[in-house]
């Protein structure tokens, strides 16, 4: 792979399972080497079947996948020896202890004698888990486990690293020691980072660029900070007593969109959100407007743009709501869309 060329690069993948289930629905995304990206997406967004094309444990219908140069359809065994994935089970052999899980994988990549003593002891020293060496994995807790997992699939000195959704069901300590151990792979070893999440949080704080997936496909890409800059102004949130039928939904939206300055108005339920160039001075009018329409307030919040407004935005749906499932308040309508030689969490088996 030349030092210029995408690191990950993958154009139109479609992929659907048996009942006509759509996973990818032309699925494309570029990601520049040494940097950190994450598909920020809702779980059953098609994150994790994006991951398994790309590392070479499933195929697409159709589209084109390149892996740090190599083409992940054509060339899977060398896009297998270039890649650490870490998937979201973990795929140590809990029997057995944690440096014998790391000296087994590295066999798996063709490492042998001292050099491979010696990283799996520096993995070790790294991940904070040389206390616990000789230990079998089945004793370790949630976030050992994890940072076993990245330091199998670190063993090998991979070029571009996948972390599958990485600190789910992790205490929010250990995921916060997950976070900063990402951060430090990246900044210190100029490795490159695939991440999938469903926390809005950990994109905005890990990835440099994020893809917001939703439905098989990339709605929206960019930085945090530029996808948060899109949107101008504040987000104005508003908590109704009850939730308004779909006729005096409309009634509502309509007239808060009256308003110069307020726009994106949206109602889901009782949840009201809305989009103004100056939050705190629109306040007032959108209280003023809801008492004339005879609805009651609980609550009302102003803040500056955050990636849930971008998601709903792109998506037409809150990400909380995308991820339980939920589907969009009848109220008002959405807004219009603007085999290898380690087993997929980096463990050998």
């Amino acid at each position: 792979m030349t030092a210029d060329a995408p690191a990950v690069q993958a154009h139109d993948l479609i992929k659907t399972y048996p009942g006509g289930v759509r996973a990818l629905d032309g699925m494309a995304l570029t990601v520049a080497p040494g940097t950190v990206f994450g598909l920020l997406g809702p779980n059953g967004a098609g994150k994790s079947t994006t991951v398994k094309i790309l590392t070479t444990l499933a195929r697409p219908d159709s589209g084109t996948a390149l892996v740090a140069g190599h083409d992940a359809l054509r060339h899977p065994d060398r896009v297998r020896r270039s890649i650490g994935v870490v998937a979201q089970r973990s795929g140590a052999d809990p029997v057995a202890t944690g440096r014998e899980n790391l000296l087994l994988q590295g066999r798996l990549y063709g490492l042998r004698g001292a050099g491979l003593a010696r990283r799996a002891d520096d993995l070790l020293a790294r991940f904070d888990l040389v206390d616990a060496a000789a230990r079998q994995v089945k004793t370790y807790s949630g976030g050992m486990q994890r940072r076993l997992d990245v330091a199998l699939g670190l063993v090998h000195r991979p070029e571009v690293l996948f972390l599958d959704e990485p600190t789910t069901g992790l205490d929010p300590e250990a995921r916060t020691a997950m976070w900063d151990e990402i951060g430090r792979l990246a900044g210190d070893e100029g490795l490159t980072i695939l991440l999938t999440t469903h926390y809005l949080e950990e994109a905005d704080r890990l990835a440099e660029r994020i893809a917001i997936v939703d439905r098989g496909r990339v709605v929206a890409e960019g930085t945090p900070d530029a996808l948060k800059g899109e949107l101008h102004g504040d987000a104005v949130q508003v908590e109704l007593r009850d939730a308004p039928d779909a006729v005096d939904g409309h009634l509502i939206a309509t007239a808060l969109g009256e308003f110069g300055g307020v726009r994106d108005v949206t109602l889901d339920g009782r949840r009201l959100s809305a989009r103004a160039e100056d939050g705190p001075a629109a306040v007032p009018h959108v209280l003023a407007t809801l008492e004339q329409q005879g609805v009651t307030v609980a609550s009302v919040t102003v803040a500056r743009p955050s990636l849930d407004d971008v998601y709903l935005r792109y998506a037409g749906r809150r990400f909380a709501d995308a991820d339980s499932g939920t589907a969009p308040g009848a109220g008002v309508p959405a807004p219009a869309q603007a085999a290898a030689p380690a087993n997929p969490s980096g463990g050998a088996r």
